[in-house]
């Protein structure tokens, strides 16, 4: 069936290239409308900040420059977004509606109404795997979906050899295809941090798809890519890709990274370290089938015995580890890095979502709220996934009495305490490693004392996970 005029429907998608709901759009539609909707209830909600919001917003207007460019436009609407597409789909006369699929539970119930009432309109609703690389009922083992990362890597890897998912030429078959700016009509302007009840920050992500392509490219161009299974886990000396945030908005496709990964690994100077990064976008495929799989571990725990853990009601210590200001060096400078730019190095995500969990004892699904209203990259399958596996509730958890020692992981991963020093300006008096044990040189004028003794804290932790995990 072919469509005189159909209109895609952006949301964690937003780009032109590899893109698979808009080059399948083009290939049966003569002419396309791109949508972005809005949705103030959902930007009123306790799950989104403003890091995440600007990043969207961030690319959202730049997609709107770009299309502009191209004599097309970017529909900008804002309200109910099923309601608001049928509504506009009714304005243009389309006659289909393409998006990509979402496995978060809230975005699924939405697409499923949407579905609905663009049916009753007449208007044909088709969706697409975008945001992941292969469709989880293709990565299944004997017994369903995978459990563990493991076996779960090595069947996506072997599924990967015999059936490579490349990128999808969209944005050269958009040629021709997109709406005038006239045909789309009026649309409510590039939306603002400030309509909102959000304060902007310079420090924040920044998010476009030309963006996200110099940082693929710099990644493997710079010498980063061939030092990240060695320096992946050092906070300070950034070696990362920094991809994440632009694979939560879309701002590049899944499977652009993949092909250039897989591409490097056959490179013997960079073929291991490159794994490693491969590795970590796996990861991602991982929690993102475990969300799709398993929804539940959307508010609850994974693992059915862990919901008997009685967590603390430690209000202070919670105030103490968002602000930064627990006494251990490299927990809080994650906290401030975190609180500053939006983004957290992911070894000090582990570190600092251990602590909370196990050295506080404090629920894990308070640390996965505030992780979500501070990071850019904040995506409900591996904001939770991590969340769960530092907490030891999660598939394949760290067992619970695996415990990060946030001393040790500082003289390890921070070993000059160059990154503890960036965030922590009352321990610039401190020279060397001695920064993670301040408390030993006789502390820093306004930086406090630990809130917890490590070892006390380690051991309640254990006797209390072992107590409500043995309970039958």
């Amino acid at each position: 069936m072919t469509f005189a005029r159909a209109i895609v429907w952006l949301r964690r998608d937003l780009r032109l290239s590899d893109n698979v709901a808009l080059f399948e759009a083009t290939r049966v539609a003569r002419e396309i409308i791109p949508v972005f909707i809005v949705d103030p209830a959902l930007l009123a909600s306790p799950r989104i900040g403003a890091p995440i919001a600007q990043c969207f917003f961030d690319a959202v207007g730049r997609l709107r420059a770009r299309l502009r460019t191209l004599g097309s436009d970017l529909a900008i609407l804002a309200g109910d977004p099923p309601e608001r597409l049928v509504r506009f789909a009714r304005k243009v006369e389309a006659q289909a509606v393409f998006f990509n699929r979402d496995f978060d539970p809230a975005a699924i119930a939405r697409d499923d109404l949407a579905i609905r009432l663009l049916t009753k309109e007449g208007v044909a609703a088709r969706s697409f795997l975008d945001h992941i690389a292969l469709d989880p009922s293709v990565v299944r083992g004997p017994g369903g979906a995978y459990r563990v990362y493991t076996p779960f890597k090595r069947r996506w890897r072997d599924c990967y050899a015999v059936a490579p998912v490349r990128a999808v030429p969209s944005e050269r078959a958009i040629d021709g295809r997109l709406a005038s700016a006239a045909a789309i009509g009026d649309s409510d302007a590039t939306p603002s941090l400030e309509r909102f009840g959000f304060t902007p920050s310079a420090a924040y992500p920044r998010c476009s798809e030309s963006y996200a392509r110099m940082l693929l490219k710099t990644f493997f161009s710079s010498g980063d890519a061939r030092a990240y299974g060695d320096a992946r886990d050092v906070p300070s000396l950034d070696r990362t890709s920094h991809l994440s945030t632009q694979l939560r908005a879309g701002t590049i496709g899944i499977r652009t990274c993949f092909q250039r990964a897989f591409d490097a690994e056959r490179d013997a100077s960079l073929g291991s370290s490159v794994q490693r990064w491969t590795d970590q976008l796996i990861w991602r495929e991982f929690y993102q089938n475990i969300l799709e799989s398993f929804p539940k571990v959307d508010g609850s725990p994974f693992v059915a015995n862990a919901a008997r853990i009685p967590w603390r009601d430690d209000g202070e210590g919670f105030t103490a580890w968002s602000e930064g200001r627990t006494g251990y060096p490299l927990v809080d400078a994650g906290m401030r890095q975190l609180n500053e730019t939006g983004w957290m190095h992911n070894r000090l995500r582990m570190i600092t979502a251990s602590f909370l969990t196990k050295h506080l004892l404090v629920d894990w699904r308070l640390g996965e709220r505030y992780f979500e209203t501070h990071l850019a990259d904040a995506d409900l399958a591996q904001n939770n996934g991590g969340w769960q596996w530092a907490a030891s509730t999660g598939t394949d958890a760290v067992p619970y009495f695996r415990i990060f020692n946030p001393i040790v992981q500082g003289q390890r991963f921070d070993p000059d305490g160059a990154f503890v020093r960036k965030y922590i300006p009352e321990l610039h008096g401190i020279e060397g490693a001695g920064v993670h044990e301040p408390w030993k040189y006789g502390g820093a004028r306004g930086y406090p004392p630990p809130i917890v003794d490590h070892a006390i804290a380690r051991a309640r932790a254990i006797e209390t996970y072992r107590v409500a995990l043995a309970r039958s």
